[in-house]
């Protein structure tokens, strides 16, 4: 599952990874994530930081919350880097990665692919 709310990145990572042949589910919020994986989504969630209304920090926290991270490996999508530990206090765990923005297409297809669900 992508989730991102600009509509570019969405459209990108759809391509990009259903050539590679996975199934992917894209949301453009957080809110949409959460009630994807409490309909029993499964896998690898990419996450944008940077969302409005509830940013990819918030979101993973209510996901932990209401314990729908099981079976879940969370990738971070992120132009501005890897946030501080204040920001990331009690996330590290179930934090996979971090994959940057703009993104290096054979690295992003490689580390996504490494991943073991």
């Amino acid at each position: 599952m992508v989730v991102d709310d600009d509509p570019d990145i969405l459209v990108s990572m759809r391509t990009i990874f259903e050539r590679q042949g996975y199934e992917v589910f894209t949301v453009d919020n957080g809110s949409d994530c959460i009630e994807e994986l409490e309909q029993g989504f499964k896998g690898i969630v990419l996450m944008d930081l940077i969302m409005p209304f509830m940013d990819g920090l918030e979101t993973l926290r209510e996901i932990i919350k209401k314990r729908l991270n099981k079976d879940i490996v969370f990738s971070i999508i992120t132009a501005n880097g890897i946030p501080d530990s204040d920001k990331l206090k009690g996330l590290e765990q179930y934090i996979y990665n971090y994959i940057k923005k703009p993104f290096d297409l054979e690295k992003l297809i490689t580390d996504i692919n490494s991943i073991n669900v």
